[in-house]
């Protein structure tokens, strides 16, 4: 084992990524695009609870969404539902099951609050959605 833990050191020492410098305008540029991401997910984030103000199931939202032009997710479905669940733990949304296996959800008075708040409250929507992802 020791040995294999100084190969992977050897290794690394020699790696293409060892010889890399970032200078300040290399972090700004990084930390900027990092934060446009951020700011994507939010966008995300509010629409889909835009539209689960009326029951819709995993599908039905996937197809809102893209309509509205948010494609993060047709690459990686497990992004919506991870979304989904964690909306569903804060107890911002409900969700239930219909008679044939189909899963709806819907926002809770809690989630319908928080969204009201937002859309209230334009100009500190950056505060409230982070207020909403922090749960």
């Amino acid at each position: 084992m020791e040995n294999r833990l100084n190969e992977l050191r050897k290794s690394m020492k020699n790696s293409p990524f060892n010889e890399l410098e970032f200078n300040d305008q290399h972090r700004k540029n990084i930390l900027e695009k990092i934060h446009k991401v951020e700011e994507k997910d939010e966008d995300i984030f509010f629409s889909v609870m835009q539209l689960l103000t009326h029951e819709k199931t995993g599908f039905e939202l996937a197809k809102s969404l893209r309509s509205r032009g948010i494609k993060r997710f047709e690459d990686n479905e497990g992004f919506l539902y991870t979304l989904l669940h964690r909306l569903e733990k804060t107890g911002y949304i409900k969700s239930s099951w219909d008679d044939n296996g189909a899963k709806h959800y819907q926002l809770t008075n809690k989630g319908t609050k928080i969204l009201q708040k937002a859309e209230s409250k334009q100009s500190r929507k950056h505060l409230v959605l982070k207020e909403l992802l922090e749960g």
